[in-house]
Formats: C-alpha cells, structure tokens, sequence
C-alpha cells in the first residue's frame, strides 16, 4: 500500500479558485488533470499545487454538470508517475478503498474505509458508497482500490454525510475522456440536457447544436474581478511583489510565502476583519519555558503583530479591521508581517529549539 500512496502523492494536486478549493490528480497516459467540476466552476484559469511542483496556473479544459466532472490542462512539462485506472463496476460490498485529497487545506491526505454500497444511484447516476471520510477539499481526488488502481472519483452528493463518502465510478470517467479526447486541448462542455459534449469549434452561438439548449464553455467564463476590501487585499499583495492570481485559495482566503514564511490571510466579511496568520514552526519537545518566555517579551515590544500557540504551531498574527483599511498603511503592515515572519521562524528554530513546519503543516 505504502508503495502506491507514494506514487499518489506525487500525482494529486490541490486546486485552488476565488470561489473555491479542492483536489485534482494527473493522469498521465491522456495528459489531463482530473477533478469535479463544483471545485473549479466558474472559472477558466485555476491555481494548481502539488508535492514536487511550484504553484502554477492551469486552463479549465472541460466541465461536466452531469456528471460533476472536469479536465484541466497539465502544464508544460508536467512529471509526475502513472496511475493505472481500475473499474469501479467491478468492486464489491465489503472491499477496502482509499480515499486521496487535500481536505482542509492540507498537503496531504489518505483516508481508508469500506465500500457498504458499490451501487448507490442518485440521479439515475451510480456512486460508490464507502466509509473512507470525504471532506472538504478531497472533492475532485482519487479512490483507490487496493491494488492502486483509481476506481472512482471523490465528490460530495449528501451535506453533513458523516463517516460515509461518495465516489463517481472510474467507469464514467473512462466514458468521457474518450469522448473528450476526439478534440482534446480544446473548450469543450457536457450539455446538461442532451448530454453531447459540444466543444469550441462546435457550438453555435452559445447554444448547443444538437439540442439548441444554452451551454457556457469554460473558455467563456468572465476573469475573476474582486471588489470592495478582497480587491483592496489583492492590490496589497501585489504591491508587496506577488502574483496575486497564485495567492487565492478560495473564498476570501489568499495564502503567500516569503522565504520561510507562509501566511495565511482570511477576510470574515461579518466580523469586517482581515486576520493574517503566520505559521512559523513547532514548539520544541523540550525545555520550551524559555521559548515561552520569550515569545510574551516579543509580544510586549511589538507593535501590531502578536504571538500565540495554537496545538504545537507558533502562530504570528496581524488583525485589520476593514473599516481602518487602506491600501497604502496595509501594504506596510503585511510587508511588517512577511518580514517579521521570515526571521522570527529563524530565531525560534536555531535558538530555542523550535521545528520547522513540515510541509503538510
């Protein structure tokens, strides 16, 4: 099992948009990331990271209402280890699957269960019923077999579900990236009445040919413009030197990294505060008075930033009230954050014994 996870590890990505976030993974032998289409939406660019792999940007290749599916073109030069496809009609009741994703935010995540229904249908449509925990974020990501084949693909049909996850069957997703792949590299979209794929050279005024039902390519949807205080946020990350399109995780959540430092900013529209969140290592397994010590001496000196221990994490932290917000003394404040961050992490590591943050942290 150790083996296959491995290889998974390298082919599962997170997916990141303005309006949301989630997991994709690389399927080598068609050149194409797969993942739902609820995670990327909207959206004709999305942000892809994964284990070996900077954060880059990725075209929405293909959407799929029916059957939540969506490809997204690999970029250039892509490596990553192949991953056989299984079937999913051939599972039984009571066979172990895994189930890969990055829920939460997390780099990583592997979650083993048992298939209690091999053939749940909803919507005439047949899912895979497991107890291996579906989360937020594992949307879009693989379920494994025990042979390490990919038997389905991770997707919420029922909120709240607790301790049962749903998978579509490998055997939808075999279906359509053969049909896909007679005009692969182009904008195509599953009319959700007829249920052709229409694609750019083929659909008529924004209407399906086949049926004329309207149809929207991911290749039409508008670029992403925020406004109010996330565009004020953006302008500020961009002045202090980011790509801000690499930064967005999601709804009003932007993640940055200078150095060693990782932040994390989330707007709470009703609270109207901005909280940036530096997580900057792990408190030491020993001696860690002085380390106490001198994180509350830090936190008298400072100014607008404060220290705190959330677990085992150090967390250094900036709070704006969106009301006192403007562009100019906020881009001096995260530009304070990033700085502080990048050489407190240093201080607590080498001098107090601290750990750094390993990657899924």
């Amino acid at each position: 099992m150790n083996d296959y996870l491995e290889l998974y590890k390298r082919a599962v990505l997170q997916i990141a948009t303005p309006y949301s976030s989630g997991t994709g993974f690389y399927l080598k032998q068609f050149d194409l990331i797969v993942t739902n289409n609820h995670v990327v939406d909207g959206s004709r660019e999305v942000t892809i990271e994964g284990a070996g792999s900077q954060k880059q940007t990725s075209r929405v290749l293909y959407s799929d209402l029916r059957y939540d599916l969506a490809f997204l073109e690999a970029p250039a030069g892509f490596e990553a280890p192949l991953l056989e496809l299984g079937k999913g009609s051939e599972l039984k009741e009571g066979d172990r699957v895994t189930a890969i994703g990055h829920p939460f935010g997390l780099k990583y995540s592997v979650t083993q269960g048992v298939v209690s229904n091999p053939r749940h249908i909803v919507n005439g449509l047949i899912y895979i019923q497991h107890d291996a925990a579906v989360n937020p974020g594992n949307s879009g990501g693989p379920l494994v077999n025990e042979k390490g084949e990919a038997v389905g693909v991770n997707t919420s049909i029922i909120a709240n579900a607790n301790s049962i996850g749903f998978s579509l069957s490998s055997d939808y997703l075999k279906e359509t990236i053969n049909e896909y792949s007679v005009h692969k590299g182009e904008a195509g979209a599953r009319c959700s009445s007829c249920s052709n794929i229409v694609f750019e050279n083929t659909i008529v005024k924004g209407l399906c040919p086949f049926c004329g039902a309207k149809i929207t390519l991911p290749s039409a949807n508008e670029a992403y413009k925020p406004e109010g205080t996330a565009k004020m946020i953006e302008d500020m990350l961009a002045k202090c030197g980011f790509d801000v399109q690499l930064t967005r995780r999601g709804p009003n959540n932007w993640e940055a990294t200078r150095g060693s430092a990782r932040v994390q900013l989330n707007y709470y529209r009703e609270n109207a505060l901005i909280v940036c969140d530096a997580a900057l290592c792990t408190l030491p397994r020993k001696n860690i008075q002085p380390m106490y010590e001198y994180l509350l001496r830090q936190n008298y000196e400072l100014e607008g930033l404060t220290f705190s221990v959330r677990g085992q994490d150090v967390i250094l932290s900036l709070l704006i009230h969106d009301r006192y917000l403007k562009e100019e003394t906020g881009t001096l404040l995260l530009k304070n954050l990033f700085e502080k961050a990048d050489l407190y992490d240093n201080i607590l590591v080498e001098q107090y014994g601290a750990e750094w943050k390993t990657p899924n942290g």
